[in-house]
């Protein structure tokens, strides 16, 4: 995720770290330098380009941008659901740091060590790196290398001991339902989270956008050359930057767990609840909250 100081600067203008620009310069390249043959040719050959109106284009542009619009809105709706998500979870980590509070430190450690577990678990699930040893080295134990579903199951071993306690007299009945209860919210935020990963925005809808976007630009600087010469890869190029760049835009944030620079910071949001757990567990020195390199914060 992009985190800059000073977002209305004049120097944000020509800042390229966090922008989509270098994502989307080859395309420009392209557009440009047919904006630029275009009006070559409509130097030498005018009356092939005599019969070439901005109506379609206003049309067709004016359409496109609706379109885009809608699709954009839609993955940021996802990026969005994505942060309160693992807002959620810091919450209701938290909430089940302060309620194993009255346990000895060696009934609740255990428990506090595998919800961190699940936090790193869930968070290489995500991202397809390895579930089970990411829940090992966190943990310091199991990584339910064999089951289906390893971050679900470090739930499932906090749940059952919560019970053995209760069973124990440590914990009472009240107390093991509300933990029982913020076990379930974490479960459905995993669940909240690996629908947005395992669905992403039908194909043909992004396909349709990609190739509208990439025609309308290829095809726009023959329309604009008869009548505004050399200013014409001027005009596309803002042009291709407007649309390309929201193309791209959505695509990144389509998928908000990802490595993009536009992504949600996992890796930041982990350490923040690997601090309150460990503290929780008495277990020091505490790692460093992560900061931004360069403007951006994983």
């Amino acid at each position: 995720m992009i985190v800059r100081p000073n977002r209305n600067g004049f120097l944000t203008l020509f800042a390229l770290r966090g922008s989509i620009l270098p994502a989307i310069a080859p395309r420009l390249i392209v557009t440009t330098g047919v904006a630029c043959l275009a009006v070559v040719f409509s130097r030498h050959h005018p009356s092939l380009f005599s019969g070439v109106g901005l109506t379609p284009f206003t049309l067709i542009g004016l359409t496109l941008s609706i379109f885009m619009s809608f699709r954009n809105s839609a993955c940021f709706a996802r990026w969005w659901e994505s942060r309160q998500l693992w807002g959620a979870i810091v919450t209701e980590m938290r909430s089940l740091a302060r309620q194993l509070g009255s346990l000895s430190l060696e009934e609740r450690r255990p428990m506090l060590l595998g919800l961190l577990g699940f936090a790193h678990g869930l968070a290489a699930r995500l991202r397809g790196h390895d579930e089970a040893h990411a829940i090992a080295a966190a943990s310091g134990g199991e990584g339910y290398a064999g089951a289906p579903n390893p971050t679900d199951a470090v739930l499932r071993t906090v749940g059952l001991q919560a019970a053995r306690l209760n069973a124990q007299g440590r914990i009472g009945d009240i107390a093991l339902s509300l933990l029982e209860t913020r076990l379930g919210h974490l479960s459905a935020a995993q669940a909240g989270c690996e629908r947005i990963a395992t669905t992403p925005l039908p194909f043909s809808y992004s396909l349709l956008m990609h190739r509208t976007a990439t025609i309308f630009c290829l095809l726009l600087p023959f329309a604009l050359a008869g009548t505004l010469g050399w200013w014409s890869p001027a005009i596309v190029f803002i042009m291709s930057y407007t649309l390309f760049g929201l193309d791209r835009l959505g695509d990144e944030l389509e998928n908000p767990f990802g490595t993009d620079m536009n992504d949600l910071p996992l890796d930041a949001l982990v350490r923040v609840i690997e601090r309150d757990l460990l503290h929780a567990a008495e277990l020091h020195p505490l790692p460093p909250p992560l900061e931004p390199k360069n403007f951006v914060l994983s």
